[in-house]
C-alpha cells in the first residue's frame, strides 16, 4: 500500500453540518465527505483490493466507493484530518491477513489420564455388583 499516492487519490467534500450549533451550522460548511473510488485506485494491488473489498463490503456502494464522514469538530481542517486518518486505518485493519489456525492434537498424558479414570470407574463398578457363588 503506498500510502503518498493513496492520499492523492482521495476526494474530499465540504457539506453543511447538522445538528445543534446556531448561525455557525447554517453559514459553516465544516463537514468533510471523504470519497475513495476502490476500482480506480492505482496505489492498491489486485490482491489489495480483494482484500478490502471482501472486508469492507458493507461500507462500499454499488461501484466499489468508499465514503467516510467527519462532523465532530467545529473545524472544516481538523474534521478532513480525523476522516483521512480513519480512512487510513480502516484500509490498514482491512489488509491484515488472519494467521491460519493450527488445529493441535491431543496430548498423549490426557489420553492416558482418561483412559486410567475410565479403568478405575469400571473396577468400581465392578465392585459393586454381587459376587457370583
Amino acid at each position: 500500500m503506498k500510502t503518498d499516492l493513496l492520499l492523492t487519490e482521495l476526494q474530499y467534500k465540504a457539506v453543511r453540518s447538522s445538528g445543534a450549533g446556531g448561525q455557525n451550522v447554517n453559514k459553516v460548511s465544516s463537514k468533510v465527505v471523504l470519497t475513495f473510488d476502490l476500482n480506480a485506485s492505482q496505489a492498491l494491488s489486485d490482491e489489495q483490493k480483494m482484500l478490502i473489498s471482501e472486508k469492507l463490503a458493507t461500507k462500499l456502494t454499488s461501484e466499489n466507493i468508499l465514503i467516510l464522514n467527519c462532523d465532530e469538530d467545529r473545524s472544516q481542517l481538523k474534521n478532513k484530518e480525523i476522516v483521512t486518518k480513519r480512512f487510513l486505518e480502516m484500509l490498514k485493519k482491512a489488509l491484515v491477513v488472519p494467521k491460519k489456525r493450527k488445529p493441535t492434537s491431543v496430548p498423549k498424558s490426557v489420553v492416558e489420564k482418561r483412559i486410567k479414570d475410565k479403568k478405575t470407574n469400571s473396577e468400581v463398578k465392578q465392585n459393586r455388583k454381587r459376587p457370583d457363588i
